[in-house]
Parts: structure tokens; C-alpha cells; sequence
């Protein structure tokens, strides 16, 4: 029972990408940071916060396709 646990490949880290989500919060925050340093914030008169809430829906849309497309990896259900 033992030796079918065993193997005799070696273990490799994976190294994973830096995470999405975080890199673009980080940047809007830089670019509301220097427009605050300089001093010029840009004009958001013809803005329709509308289109935020529609490209937020997109996004999550395109997310849950994405994953559902990409499927489970080493689930605890599988068997051998």
C-alpha cells in the first residue's frame, strides 16, 4: 500500500503568474495617486456610470465562461 504512494519523479514548485485582479487595482491606484499629486483630475462630465455596472457584468460574465470552460483540476472526487 505504501509503494503506491511513493514515486520516483521529483517534486517541481509551479510557479503561478501574478494575480490579475490585483495588478489592475494597483494601477488604477497609482494613476488616481499621480492625478492627485499633480493636481489635474480628468473630466468625467459625459461619463454614464451605467457603463461601469454594464462592463462590470461583462467581465464577471466572461470569468464564470472562462472557468466553467477550464474545468477542475485534481478533484477530490476522482478515483486512480
Amino acid at each position: 500500500m505504501i509503494d503506491d504512494l511513493t514515486t520516483d519523479r521529483p517534486v517541481t514548485a509551479r510557479r503561478r503568474g501574478p494575480d490579475v485582479v490585483m495588478v489592475v487595482a494597483a494601477l488604477l491606484t497609482f494613476a488616481m495617486a499621480v492625478a492627485a499629486f499633480v493636481g489635474q483630475v480628468p473630466d468625467l462630465s459625459g461619463f454614464d456610470p451605467r457603463w461601469l455596472l454594464a462592463a462590470g457584468a461583462a467581465a464577471v460574465g466572461l470569468l464564470l465562461l472562462g472557468g466553467s470552460v477550464r474545468g477542475r483540476r485534481g478533484s477530490k472526487g476522482e478515483l486512480g
